[in-house]
């Protein structure tokens, strides 16, 4: 008996455990940056403009590499391609409280972005393998609860550890865990793919590039990631900028805002994840469309919310339209990464959430931020004003979605009608 063959395999329920962690831990180093902005730009001296480029050049390293992991998450061990990601995201972060220049600071964001591609494209395929299709959706919202909580931790955190010993220390303790964390999934045998719903032979098969460029043909697929990059374009300019927004236009301690940001981003970025997961999989099993349907009321219902947000001149409004528009806007976590993977063939499950990665990144957050940054440069700072573009955004997304949901219903009637 192998090595491999001895080595014992942990059950599902593991898995997500330990990757929801880990995504926890990676949505941490992620969004320090945004807490620390105004000592960061006033210790080296840079503009909003450059400031946004900061995000951009994450984005670069993030979005850029996604498609080289997708296609070695189809084909290599995908657990030594998480570990290899955690770790350089958590040396990157390490590294940005060192950086002397803006210029250098640039380069590590730019790792820090490569090796949360590694993590981000593969991680959802070794969950998607471990659960079946009545059960993915639900597991796919636990890993994603990550998000808003870990957002929220490296905003509070970041705020308190720049106010306390200064911005450089919040990036240094933020990326320490993940040097150690990086080995845990090491001991531990490979997860065949497509073992939940029993495809192992089918997803065994090395896609070929054709089968990769056939991505783009499957309508379905493209109509969800055209969506996600409009909603990915406005969230992560309101993710980046939110805090400074508070600081800038209503006058809030610049930790203070850091700490209601953080606050809103764990509480309506939690229950909204878990109640648009949970309601959106009890939804599917009696329609077709429901994880469409989700995707496509619950962001046309932020809209309103995000425009008051950015206009009221009162503070207590503008927080509260701002809590209740992150609310909707995380119902639909779950299940947007659910149909990339659903909508996809069983062995390119990596590759199309790569797919989706670079897509949703080159058009849509990597930019975002730098533009309201140079908007509010170009308005003469009036940060309010710049903002105003994102509930349009939104928008958008909303309307890929519901045509993806009635496309969706009617194919549902069509299949379901007797010849």
């Amino acid at each position: 008996m192998t090595d491999t063959a001895k080595r014992k395999q942990l059950s599902p329920a593991w898995i997500l455990f330990i990757l929801a962690g880990l995504n926890l831990f990676n949505y941490v180093d992620r969004f320090v940056l945004s807490a620390v902005l105004t000592p960061l730009q006033k210790d080296l001296g840079i503009n909003d403009g450059q400031a946004g480029r900061l995000m951009t050049a994450f984005m670069i390293g993030y979005f850029f590499t996604s498609p080289f992991f997708g296609w070695l998450g189809d084909r290599c061990s995908r657990k030594w391609l998480i570990a290899a990601g955690i770790f350089v995201w958590s040396l990157g972060t390490i590294l940005t409280g060192f950086a002397a220049t803006f210029a250098i600071m640039i380069a590590f964001r730019v790792l820090v972005g490569l090796g949360e591609a590694s993590y981000a494209t593969i991680s959802p395929s070794l969950i998607s393998d471990s659960y079946g299709p009545a059960k993915r959706n639900n597991a796919l919202t636990i890993f994603y609860t990550g998000i808003p909580v870990g957002a929220a931790l490296g905003t509070i955190i970041g705020g308190f550890i720049a106010a306390k010993w200064g911005w450089r220390y919040a990036f240094i303790w933020a990326g320490a865990p993940g040097l150690l964390l990086a080995l845990v999934m090491l001991p531990f045998a490979e997860l065949k793919r497509g073992h939940a719903e029993g495809k192992t032979v089918e997803a065994a098969k090395k896609p070929s590039v054709r089968d990769f460029v056939n991505l783009f043909c499957i309508r379905e697929y493209m109509l969800v990631v055209l969506g996600y990059t409009a909603y990915t374009f406005a969230l992560g300019a309101f993710g980046y900028w939110g805090p400074t927004f508070l600081h800038r236009v209503h006058g809030m301690a610049l930790d203070r805002a850091g700490e209601f940001f953080g606050v809103v981003l764990v509480v309506a970025g939690l229950v909204g994840t878990m109640i648009g997961g949970f309601a959106a999989t009890a939804w599917q099993k009696r329609n077709h469309a429901g994880y469409a349907w989700t995707l496509g009321l619950s962001v046309l219902a932020a809209v309103p919310l995000a425009f008051g947000a950015v206009v009221v001149s009162s503070t207590f409004w503008s927080m509260s339209f701002l809590a209740g528009a992150m609310f909707f806007l995380f119902l639909s976590t779950g299940p947007v990464n659910t149909l990339i993977l659903e909508t996809a063939p069983v062995n390119l499950r990596a590759s199309a959430m790569a797919v989706s990665i670079f897509t949703i990144h080159l058009f849509g957050d990597m930019w975002s931020p730098e533009i309201v940054g140079r908007l509010a440069d170009s308005f003469g700072g009036n940060l309010q004003k710049a903002i105003l573009i994102l509930p349009v955004a939104l928008i958008v997304a909303s309307a890929f979605w519901l045509v993806l949901a009635l496309k969706t219903k009617r194919d549902s009637a069509h299949h379901s009608t007797p010849a």
